[in-house]
C-alpha cells in the first residue's frame, strides 16, 4: 500500500485536526463574511482571542501562537476595515491595546454564535458525552503543546 492510500485509510493527528480546523475556518468565514473585503480565517488569531477591553498584540501573538509581526500586520487589516483600534494602555503608557469596536464586537459576538453551533452539530452527531470527552482531551492536548512550545 502507497504512503498516500495509508493516510487516506488512517490520517494521523495532525491531518484529522486540520481537516477539523480548516472545515470550521470555511464554515465560519462562509457565515460571517458580508463581503470579500471582510475580515477573513486568518484574522481568527487576532479576533478569536481579543478581549472585549482589548489586548496587547504581545498577548495575541503568545495565545495565538503567531509572531508579533504576523498579528501586527493583522491589526493593521482590522484597523482598516474598522473592526479594532489602537489606545493606549492606561496601565503602561508605552504599550498600546487593540480594542474591538462596536462592529469588532459584533463579529466577536456572532463568531461565537457559530462556533456554539457547530459544537452542537458535532455533539449531536456523535453523542453529547463523547462530544464532551473529545474535547476534555483535545483541551489536555492543546495544553501540552503549549507547555512543550514553550520548553522548546
Amino acid at each position: 500500500m502507497r504512503r498516500s492510500e495509508r493516510k487516506q485509510a488512517d490520517p494521523d493527528l495532525g491531518i484529522l485536526i486540520a481537516r477539523v480546523l480548516f472545515g470550521l475556518q470555511r464554515e465560519m468565514s462562509r457565515e460571517l463574511r458580508t463581503d470579500k473585503s471582510g475580515p477573513g480565517p486568518r484574522h481568527g488569531a487576532v479576533l478569536a482571542y481579543l478581549d472585549e477591553e482589548g489586548s496587547r498584540a504581545t498577548d495575541l501573538a503568545a495565545q495565538s501562537g503567531q509572531h508579533k509581526q504576523v498579528i501586527g500586520t493583522l491589526v493593521d487589516d482590522l484597523v482598516a476595515m474598522g473592526y479594532v483600534e489602537r489606545r493606549p494602555d492606561p496601565s503602561d503608557r508605552r504599550a498600546k491595546l487593540v480594542v474591538p469596536t462596536e462592529r469588532g464586537l459584533d463579529m466577536m459576538r456572532r463568531s461565537d454564535e457559530v462556533v456554539a453551533a457547530i459544537e452542537r452539530r458535532y455533539a449531536q452527531a456523535v453523542g453529547e458525552e463523547e462530544f464532551a470527552v473529545f474535547k476534555a482531551t483535545l483541551r489536555k492536548l492543546a495544553e501540552l503543546q503549549v507547555t512543550s512550545d514553550a520548553t522548546t
